[in-house]
């Protein structure tokens, strides 16, 4: 079993731009583009495919703004990437 974390590429819709990035960075194509209720589609990883590279949260464009911003530490780094 892999000791990495599995990526969390949101938790809140808002923490999203649905820029399709992630999906287009995928090596295995574990993630999949999903509508809402409204129509928005939105990421959603399939884990039993994911292989762990996190090229999803590497080019996430809001991820990169939010973490360039405000300069964390690694322990709150690896809670708003991993969501753990």
């Amino acid at each position: 079993m892999s000791d990495k974390f599995s990526p969390v590429l949101y938790k809140r819709k808002e923490d999203c731009c649905g820029c399709t990035a992630c999906y287009a960075a995928c090596p295995r194509d574990a993630i999949a583009m999903i509508p809402d209720e409204e129509g928005f589609e939105y990421p959603v990883i399939d884990y039993s495919k994911c292989i762990k590279c996190y090229n999803c949260l590497n080019v996430c464009p809001i991820k990169k703004y939010n973490l360039t911003r405000i300069n964390r530490n690694s322990a709150i780094q690896k809670f708003y990437l991993y969501g753990c």
